[in-house]
């Protein structure tokens, strides 16, 4: 409980330091820390009712995609249908790596396996496709007047954006790039503390969280193209107009 109280004074530290500086985050900070609180309660709860029924891990993972669609599309305000198209970008980016894990016997195909991984993985596409997603939305509505003119000389719509999305792309990346390279120099993951903490050996905790941390590699890859593509075709009207996002 005194570590909760700790972290939760850490909480009302950087409300008062942004209130201080002007930030305009003091209401987005309270509110992701209440939120926070009170789904790890639930999902506490909800999780070791999961585990005990193996027909309701697929479900629970569905709710997790859901969740992460939801929370990405709010991100991704000014295109049309938001929450689809990163639903979509998350859904291929987790899969991509879920898949073959699962597949070739990496994990097991039980909730106890299932879900933290799942969870894992679709985290790293939501933080891609949120980050990609908003950069490329506020550099096409930067970039206009750029655009435009390379739309007069000819040059297709999805060409004449295909700049913008290579940089938002490269954007999303550098969370999981610096992370990966960084990774027990910097700062020690949360899997390999978790599993030590929990009792795995070093070696096995470092087994396991070098897997999540390669793997989130492609899914993040992943993720951040097909969200990027699926702006630009949002942004795309019929008739090769670019539609600025507002």
């Amino acid at each position: 409980m005194t570590a909760v109280l700790v972290a939760a004074a850490l909480v009302v530290l950087a409300v008062a330091i942004s209130h201080r500086r002007g930030l305009g985050l003091e209401r987005e900070l309270a509110i992701t820390a209440v939120r926070a609180t009170l789904q790890l309660v639930a999902v506490g709860a909800l999780v070791t009712l999961v585990f005990e029924h193996v027909g309701l891990a697929a479900g629970f993972v569905a709710v997790m995609l859901t969740a992460a669609a939801l929370t990405s599309g709010h991100r991704l305000r000014g295109i049309r249908r938001p929450s689809p198209i990163a639903g979509a970008a998350i859904a291929l980016g987790a899969g991509t790596g879920l898949a073959p894990l699962l597949i070739t016997g990496a994990f097991e195909l039980t909730p106890r396996e299932l879900i933290p991984v799942a969870g894992i993985l679709i985290g790293g596409a939501m933080a891609a496709t949120s980050l990609t997603g908003t950069r490329l939305i506020a550099d096409v509505g930067e970039s206009m007047p750029a655009i435009e003119a390379r739309l007069a000389l000819g040059v297709p719509a999805r060409a004449a954006l295909h700049e913008a999305g290579r940089r938002a792309v490269a954007t999303g990346l550098v969370p999981v790039l610096d992370q990966t390279k960084s990774v027990g120099l910097v700062a020690l993951p949360g899997t390999f503390v978790g599993l030590v903490l929990g009792g795995a050996s070093p070696a096995e905790a470092a087994r396991v969280q070098l897997t999540v941390l390669l793997a989130l590699l492609g899914v993040e890859v992943v993720a951040g193209v097909v969200c990027a593509a699926l702006v630009t075709r949002a942004c795309v009207l019929p008739g090769e107009r670019v539609e600025p996002p507002g």
